[in-house]
Parts: C-alpha cells; sequence; structure tokens
C-alpha cells in the first residue's frame, strides 16, 4: 500500500516539478525539467511493481528497491536544486525509507521468505 502511495505521490510532485520549470531561472530549465520528468518515470516504474511485491515477488522487492534508491537521491537534487519544493521532498524521502527499510527487516521480509518456501514446497504434478 505504501509503494502505491509512494508511486503516486512521486508522478504527482514529478508534474508540478516539472510544471514548475517556468517559474526558474533560464539556467536551471534543464535541471528542474530533468528532475521532474525523472520522478515521473521512477514513480511509474514503482507503481508497475507494487502488485509484484503484493504476490511475495522477489525480484520486485529488488527493483522497488533499486527505484526508491534512485527516487531518493532525485528527491536530494530536488532539494538542493529547488525551493520550493524542500518540504514536500523530505516528507517523500522519508516515505521512501520507511518503505525500504519495511522491505528488508524481519516483519516485512518474513513475507517473500514465506512465498519461496512454499512454492518451493509444491509438488509438480505426475506427467
Amino acid at each position: 500500500m505504501f509503494v502505491y502511495l509512494s508511486g503516486l505521490s512521486n508522478v504527482a510532485i514529478g508534474l508540478l516539478v516539472l510544471l514548475s520549470r517556468y517559474r526558474v531561472e533560464p539556467d536551471a530549465v534543464l535541471t528542474v525539467s530533468l528532475l521532474g520528468a525523472g520522478t515521473i518515470l521512477f514513480g511509474l516504474l514503482s507503481l508497475a511493481l507494487a502488485s509484484g511485491l503484493s504476490r511475495g515477488s522477489r525480484l520486485a522487492r529488488l527493483l522497488v528497491t533499486a527505484y526508491l534508491t534512485v527516487q531518493a537521491a532525485l528527491q536530494v537534487v530536488t532539494i538542493l536544486t529547488t525551493d520550493p519544493w524542500d518540504l514536500v521532498a523530505l516528507v517523500l524521502l522519508a516515505v521512501e525509507v520507511f518503505i525500504v527499510v519495511a522491505l528488508w527487516t524481519p516483519p516485512g521480509s518474513r513475507w517473500f521468505r514465506a512465498i519461496a518456501e512454499a512454492e518451493a514446497s509444491v509438488v509438480p504434478p505426475p506427467a
């Protein structure tokens, strides 16, 4: 659920950052445009993998962790380069760190181990 929230909020904030390029100095337009586009892209990729997480996919967990790491880096760059988005980017950064910790610490990580053990214990049908 938090991955869906993070993905949707990153898409929304990325869109707002992208639109805010019209309010920055001409030399910062490219940086702000790339930040907005990158935030939208990785937000959409996180949304695409959220259903895989709900099914216990280990690959989805690894990819979401990688995407959230990139999103966290984008949030840090957003904080450093754009003034109006500091508080929003800080909140998103905290949510992304929370999600990564929840995916890899015991209460959340047990879900992925239980699914893998269940899949390994399935006996194939006789041929």
